[in-house]
């Protein structure tokens, strides 16, 4: 990938991550796991299992030869997973395993993103500007008990989606596409990656600027310990999660070796 890529993932305390980070050649890819740990799915596999699948099976699909769009891609490999997962699996439960997603893929000197659920990339252009792609749809959901989450999940009337049992979701995902050089880094994140800016008070330029100088490490210890002062049921959602992100630059382009003199 023409990309310089550092990255870290750190599971939210006392609890095993259900992220996955995948590089390839000419993309990153951040998934997450999208269905409460210990609901009852239906299904024979648990959260972290059909993340790592899913990671597989999107892998091999952007490996392949030509370049299909993001959202196709998405769609077979969701489509595929849900055929592995057998008769014994209750795909039509609502609570059945699911993941979030993000991508960024260069094409031709273009960059792809997709994201679906809430993991979002952020892009900061040759300008300085900092425009974050975030599908934030389970945020206005009117109640977010796990029972509400539930029935909202992948839910076409006023709900929200993510990567599970209906490879239609592919085409709900957000996407975007950005000449390369008019980029500068990118940051392709967890949603418990983007707690500073999300509920903590940072702005984005103040996140891109300590993601660049200190790294994925340094802003994942920073969130645990804006985590670790806050008040139990303070925000949405989980007080912390699966962090995991990843710093993409630009790589500059191969000089070419100049001859040396030839003696007079």
């Amino acid at each position: 990938m023409p990309f310089e890529i550092t990255h870290a993932t750190v599971p939210a305390p006392g609890r095993v991550t259900e992220a996955v980070i995948v590089t390839g050649p000419t993309f990153v890819l951040v998934l997450d796991g999208a269905t409460a740990t210990g609901a009852a799915t239906g299904c024979a596999h648990d959260v972290a299992w059909y993340v790592r699948q899913l990671a597989g099976l999107l892998r091999a699909r952007l490996l392949s030869p030509g370049s299909p769009c993001l959202r196709e891609i998405l769609r077979t490999a969701l489509t595929s997973l849900v055929e592995e997962h057998g008769q014994s699996c209750d795909m039509a439960n609502a609570d059945s395993p699911s993941s979030t997603v993000a991508v960024v893929r260069e094409r031709d000197g273009v960059l792809d993103v997709l994201v679906l659920g809430h993991s979002p990339v952020a892009l900061q252009r040759s300008n300085g500007a900092i425009e974050v792609i975030v599908d934030d749809r389970a945020a206005y959901l009117d109640s977010y008990t796990e029972k509400a989450v539930s029935g909202f999940r992948n839910n076409a009337a006023g709900g929200f989606w993510v990567a599970g049992a209906k490879p239609e979701a592919a085409d709900h995902a957000l996407t975007a596409s950005i000449p390369l050089s008019r980029i500068q880094q990118v940051a392709v994140l967890s949603e418990g990656a983007a707690h500073l800016p999300e509920r903590y008070g940072w702005s984005w330029p103040r996140f891109m600027a300590e993601l660049s100088e200190s790294g994925p490490g340094r802003i994942i210890a920073a969130t645990r310990e804006a985590e670790a002062g806050t008040a139990p049921g303070a925000f949405r959602g989980r007080a912390n999660d699966t962090a995991a992100a990843v710093l993409c630059r630009p790589s500059p382009p191969a000089r070419t070796a100049e001859a040396d003199p030839v003696p007079g």
